[in-house]
């Protein structure tokens, strides 16, 4: 498997967890890395004290990484939560608590790449009620995003493992970055194309690919079956992002898989020397 002219950053969110937070970003950097991405760190709390988000400031530039993408506040991310922005009440307010925030802290990394997951379906509540606040929060975070010179993301993820979260295929998704880049008149708003998530729902990754290029604003990657590593699975990663570069897509590509029964630093062995 042969993997040329890409630009790979590390989630630190799903490799690298054995360390704790401020330890990763310089052990992405001993691993050879120059750019990681995370999910929302603070899981308990939309608004960390500002130590905290200095703190991991200071660890990415000591280590010498850009920070390329950053989640919104999430919920329970690991765990049972798939974002918080479309649920009434108190997690959509801490949603937008946290906007912010994270378009602050990425003025001051420099980080180009904002995800807001969408959140499960409650029950109880009509989808329609749901969707209507989803996208009024989404608009909230394009124009934060667009403040700090940032694109929004909107990610479908796999129904399999997130039976709740609405969009869970690529056209779903990009129905919605539509409907954002409508509604708030700045067209920051782009597709996360994540090719597990997409495979596991069974979609056409290069028919995919070929449509909705133009409008992905980053890629990750793992294989399937397992979220391992490349080359741990069936999916041909390397022609998939051949094609994807064909396409015109220039951006990065996350790696966000898990690293299996070894230590995250020796997880790289797939990629070119």
């Amino acid at each position: 498997m042969a993997f040329t002219d890409q630009r790979f950053d590390v989630n630190l969110s799903i490799l690298f967890t054995e360390l704790p937070l401020l330890e990763r970003p310089a052990a992405a950097a001993a691993a050879g890395f120059t750019a990681v991405e995370l999910w929302w760190p603070w899981i308990e709390t939309p608004t960390p004290p500002q130590t905290e988000l200095d703190a991991l400031k200071r660890a990415l530039d000591d280590a010498g990484t850009q920070l390329v993408g950053l989640n919104f506040y999430a919920g329970r991310l690991p765990g049972p939560d798939r974002g918080a922005l479309s649920e009434p009440g108190e997690e959509s307010d801490r949603f937008r608590a946290n906007i912010d925030v994270v378009a602050d802290f990425a003025a001051s990394t420099g980080c180009k790449a904002l995800n807001a997951l969408y959140g499960n379906r409650v029950e109880g509540t009509d989808p329609a009620v749901q969707d209507a606040l989803a996208l009024e929060n989404l608009v909230l975070a394009a124009r934060a995003a667009d403040r700090v010179g940032a694109v929004l993301l909107v990610e479908a993820l796999n129904k399999p493992e997130s039976p709740l979260y609405p969009l869970v295929s690529a056209p779903a998704a990009i129905d919605v970055v539509d409907k954002v880049n409508q509604l708030s008149g700045l067209g920051n708003a782009k597709f996360l194309l994540d090719l597990y998530h997409l495979s596991m729902n069974g979609e056409d990754l290069g028919e995919v690919i070929d449509t909705y290029a133009d409008k992905t604003g980053h890629v990750q990657i793992a294989d399937n079956p397992g979220r391992g590593a490349p080359g741990t699975g069936s999916l041909p990663l390397a022609d998939l992002l051949g094609r994807l570069a064909k396409a015109g897509y220039q951006g990065w590509v996350g790696l966000e898989y898990k690293p299996g029964d070894r230590p995250s630093a020796e997880a790289f062995d797939w990629l070119p020397n």
